[in-house]
């Protein structure tokens, strides 16, 4: 394991890119590997099984192609798999936790309301969470189907994607919560939204920066932050279709992007012989 090594990134869909740019502004010399496993998302409603070896498949793949670290920027595959992946990889593995702690930090009115997949609030970690810092005041847990394939379609702020958001934020504001925690990577690009319809009082939080903030001691506890002396780039792969999500993923990452295919022949390897990215068939 090495410094020039990539940070291996993955989520079900899109949603990780919102933590892919944190890391990215906060870490701009490393090179990062995304996948998008589109083809099989939403993860929020399949069996934990299923998803914990969608997990293992892809995280396989990233440290295949040379990552020296893995973010599971995905709440629902951190809940299934990050445990699995500790025990079987011997490297930094940084996974999501849901603002629920500055949340409880700074509410007002003693509620707050997260904003998750039923699998994601059901799981063994999210319980552990609530145990260790939601004590004293209220957290109200509301399941929101539907809003990552709203993101998948690109539909950020649509009648559909409006309709949902209303249904799902009406039970958490009449209860008085002041504070919305995004638990799914895909909930921030919905920030905008929510803040409109939740009102000024309401404030919205999520864990990216969090998330990279930790990427970075964990590489700087390893030895493995890049060298300053070169621009980070990144790669990316989908096992959804690329000519499909290109124009979306351009439009979210804001900036247009090479996408390729996983698990085909087309898909790039990523090494590293002088510190920087280069392309080789797999």
């Amino acid at each position: 394991m090495t410094a020039h090594q990539p940070i291996g990134v993955f989520d079900s869909g899109l949603g990780g890119l919102t933590v892919l740019r944190e890391i990215r502004r906060l870490l701009p010399h490393e090179n990062l590997l995304y996948v998008a496993d589109s083809g099989h998302a939403p993860y929020g409603d399949k069996p934990m099984a299923a998803i914990e070896a969608r997990s293992l498949a892809i995280t396989e793949f990233l440290l295949d192609h040379g990552a020296k670290a893995i973010v599971i920027a995905c709440n629902t595959a951190t809940g299934a798999a990050a445990r699995l992946l500790r025990t079987r990889y011997p490297v930094p593995l940084v996974a999501m936790e849901p603002a629920v702690k500055p949340a409880v930090e700074r509410t007002r009115s003693g509620v707050v309301g997260v904003l998750a997949t039923r699998q994601t609030l059901a799981s063994h970690n999210f319980s552990v969470l609530l145990d260790r810092v939601g004590r004293g005041v209220e957290v109200l847990r509301q399941p929101c189907p539907g809003l990552v394939e709203r993101v998948e379609a690109g539909d950020l702020d649509g009648e559909r994607t409006r309709a949902l958001l209303a249904q799902y934020l009406e039970p958490l504001l009449a209860r008085g919560a002041d504070m919305l925690v995004l638990g799914c990577t895909h909930y921030p690009y919905l920030t905008p939204l929510i803040q409109e319809l939740a009102g000024p009082t309401v404030q919205v939080l999520d864990s990216g920066a969090a998330v990279a903030r930790q990427v970075q001691r964990r590489l700087g506890e390893a030895g493995l932050l890049a060298p300053a002396d070169r621009v980070g780039e990144e790669l990316f792969w989908t096992s959804g279709n690329p000519a499909d999500m290109h124009g979306l993923m351009t439009r979210l990452w804001e900036s247009d992007v090479v996408l390729h295919r996983l698990g085909t022949e087309s898909a790039p390897r990523a090494t590293r012989p002088a510190g920087d990215l280069v392309l080789e068939s797999v």
